[in-house]
């Protein structure tokens, strides 16, 4: 997979991973690893599907309807590159914690979905429930921040709360933030994660 790794100053610090937006790639969030936390190394990647051009991390559909079969490919295809990076680049791949916007939220919250360990924690912006009706393993000991726009035309608030129930089901600690916006990506909510990021253990 396309992607940037900056090997960040400390290295007790987790792995910062960064996952766009549809019609992003991997310097678009870079900014955003540094407000989280500077001292990080950051791994972005950028998504392997193209939707007319614009790079995405899995097929959809339509609008907020998902290809379930492309994103249970994609999300074991950045598993395994997670996995490998973290060979190939040296860092601990226990201690990483995933920052995604909209789509690059998605595929993230399908890796918890799906692997019990793929992440430490994960700060969601703009997330959508990835998959229902499947059982969920137990994310004990997963922190994950979820920010969400009240008057988000793509992702309602009942998505954001229902992502938040199931993951709290499988026994992860999640925060709900709330903005009263819609799907853009705010800096109030930017300051919330990194507060949020400096409190987890």
């Amino acid at each position: 997979m396309k992607h940037i790794f900056q090997k960040g100053k400390d290295q007790t610090k987790p792995t910062l991973l960064l996952l766009h937006g549809t019609g992003g790639n991997e310097n678009d969030l870079l900014p955003l690893a540094g407000m989280i936390d500077e001292d990080a190394s950051v791994l972005s990647v950028r998504g392997n599907v193209l939707e007319n051009g614009m790079p995405r991390f899995f097929r959809r559909l339509a609008e907020g309807v998902f290809d379930e079969e492309d994103l249970i490919f994609r999300t074991t295809e950045l598993k395994q590159f997670l996995d490998q990076s973290a060979e190939q680049y040296r860092f601990d791949r226990q201690n990483v914690v995933a920052i995604g916007y909209s789509n690059g939220a998605n595929i993230a919250a399908s890796l918890l979905f799906h692997y019990q360990n793929a992440l430490k924690a994960a700060i969601l912006h703009h997330p959508m429930v990835p998959r229902r009706g499947i059982e969920l393993p137990d994310l004990n000991g997963t922190s994950v921040f979820i920010a969400a726009g009240t008057n988000d035309p793509i992702c309602a608030p009942e998505e954001s709360t229902e992502l938040q129930s199931l993951l709290e089901k499988a026994n992860a600690s999640v925060k709900l933030h709330w903005e009263d916006r819609g799907h853009q990506l705010t800096a109030a909510e930017v300051e919330a994660a990194a507060q949020w990021y400096r409190e987890l253990s």
